[in-house]
């Protein structure tokens, strides 16, 4: 099918100014409505902010470009609050969908591209995904960034040779590196490509160039992973139960675990975008893709497939497949601009009612509830509380020094008792830490009196003295409904079993 097929010049057209001035909009309702933001930091931007009064080449879970970033806004500002924790997760989105416009432009050219180019940005600023991830900062916004840089620059390098885009390209990806390591999956669809597409190859000076500046930017990560018991992999090789662990229950929980991750990215990018992209694969499957339509699901359907296939096996998180939207959001915009343009339409009017709405719930969220009574937003309230709690009981029972062993727990009291005069400990279990919390702020043998120790579950020691001094069941939040424990005990009680 020609370019011009069905273009409809007037109907659905969008202007680029239209664009631009959505896309900044969605952006300032985004960061102003982060400013009333009502909601704890989730365990994981916890965390996040934790590892950037730490930095280092790597961390327990991830590699370490997410705690940089976050550490670079804290400096900039002078504040570690919950808005500048959070607010380069618009941002990003912000840069991505420029970017994304740019290289639709780059791969689509003429009149085409200009028309197409301005539906993608708004069509990306509103994907469920990206209105999720940015009232909250994550790895996605500034790995899928990085990635739409690096696709921006190897459609330059298929047209001619550039010591300058290949460094772009290079470092684009290692940076993608350093923020996910999911950025792995999309090599081979561009590995299938260049070798099933002759307009997807690029200078091998080129590649060597890329692949030298990428190694270059990943190399310090590396290091780290090898001179800390490569923490991080073994992290998320227990994730994923690459070790065969939580693989049981047979075909069935095999079946539903892919079906649902599968199922899982209709939500992610809205069922009209990713219906499109299956649409799309469906078209190359039957030869009536051009070679850009081609390099487009090359560089984005091989994603979904191959996590889909971890889903399968093993387990997979729905947001794991991001890599893919940055191809697979042109590559669905510009097959609904074609066929059908009040899909299109429609998917941004979904996209937009998300993108409204989803900051409204952050302001909101001790006052909205579901019909059973929970707060929608229970997950992300609440956890300040509980650390509170845990400070009040401390100061009565006379015991700064502060243990747990629940992450969730562990992130925010870092966090919410910055400052305060207290110790706070993760506890030691022995061999493989199960968190960064255990990995580098375990309790040390240097503490000898006794120690409040938190648990959500009843605790007993043979080994030193053990008082339970409080139990209770927070009202409301992410661990409403369950009993927490404050025990005074001696050190003795937490010691590590030794390892057989």
């Amino acid at each position: 099918m020609s370019d011009t097929t069905h273009f409809e010049t007037s109907q659905h057209a969008l202007s680029l100014r239209l664009a631009l001035a959505i896309i900044f909009g969605i952006t300032l309702w985004r960061v102003v409505m982060l400013i009333f933001n009502t909601t704890d930091l989730f365990v994981d931007e916890a965390q996040y902010w934790f590892w950037g009064q730490n930095l280092d080449f790597g961390y327990y879970s991830k590699p370490p470009m997410i705690a940089w970033v976050v550490r670079f806004f804290n400096a900039i500002s002078g504040s570690d609050s919950t808005f500048w924790i959070r607010v380069s997760a618009p941002l990003f989105h912000l840069a991505t969908a420029l970017t994304l416009m740019r290289t639709t432009r780059r791969l689509i050219a003429g009149d085409v591209g200009r028309e197409i180019a301005p539906w993608v940005g708004v069509i990306f600023i509103t994907l469920p995904a990206a209105s999720l991830s940015a009232v909250l900062v994550s790895t996605d916004t500034i790995q899928i960034l990085f990635v739409t840089i690096a696709i921006w620059a190897f459609l330059g390098l298929t047209k001619r040779s550039s010591v300058v885009e290949a460094l772009i390209l290079g470092v684009s990806l290692g940076v993608a590196f350093l923020t996910k390591y999911s950025v792995l999956f999309l090599l081979p669809g561009v590995g299938v490509a260049m070798l099933t597409l002759r307009s997807a190859r690029i200078a091998w000076r080129d590649v060597i160039i890329a692949a030298i500046a990428g190694a270059i930017v990943v190399a310090p990560n590396l290091w780290w992973n090898f001179a800390h018991d490569a923490a991080t992999v073994r992290h998320t090789e227990s994730i994923a139960h690459w070790n065969g662990d939580g693989n049981g229950g047979g075909l069935v929980k095999h079946l539903l675990g892919a079906l649902g991750f599968v199922g899982a990215q209709f939500g992610v990018v809205g069922p009209i975008i990713f219906y499109a992209m299956l649409w799309a694969t469906w078209r190359m499957i039957r030869g009536k893709s051009d070679d850009r339509e081609k390099l487009l699901v090359w560089l984005s359907i091989p994603v979904v497939a191959l996590i889909t296939l971890q889903a399968l096996f093993a387990k997979a998180y729905a947001n794991w497949a991001v890599t893919a939207y940055a191809a697979g959001t042109i590559l669905a915009v510009w097959l609904l601009y074609r066929l059908t343009k009040k899909g299109l339409v429609i998917s941004l009017i979904i996209g937009s009612v998300v993108a409204f709405l989803l900051p409204v719930l952050t302001v909101f969220a001790y006052d909205i509830k579901l019909p059973n009574g929970n707060l929608i937003m229970q997950r992300y309230v609440g956890r300040s509380a509980i650390s509170l709690e845990i400070a009040d009981i401390a100061a009565q029972a006379n015991t700064p020094d502060i243990v747990a062993d629940n992450r969730d727990i562990l992130a925010d009291l870092f966090y919410t008792l910055k400052g305060k005069p207290f110790h706070i400990y993760a506890r030691n279990y022995g061999g493989f830490p199960k968190s960064y919390y255990e990995q580098k702020f375990s309790l040390p043998s240097s503490v000898t009196g006794d120690v409040l120790y938190i648990d959500d579950e009843p605790f007993d020691c043979a080994a030193g003295r053990s008082e339970l001094v409080k139990r209770w069941s927070p009202d409301f939040g992410n661990m409403k409904g369950r009993t927490l424990y404050a025990y005074r005990l001696s050190p003795s009680c937490l010691a590590p079993k030794p390892q057989s």
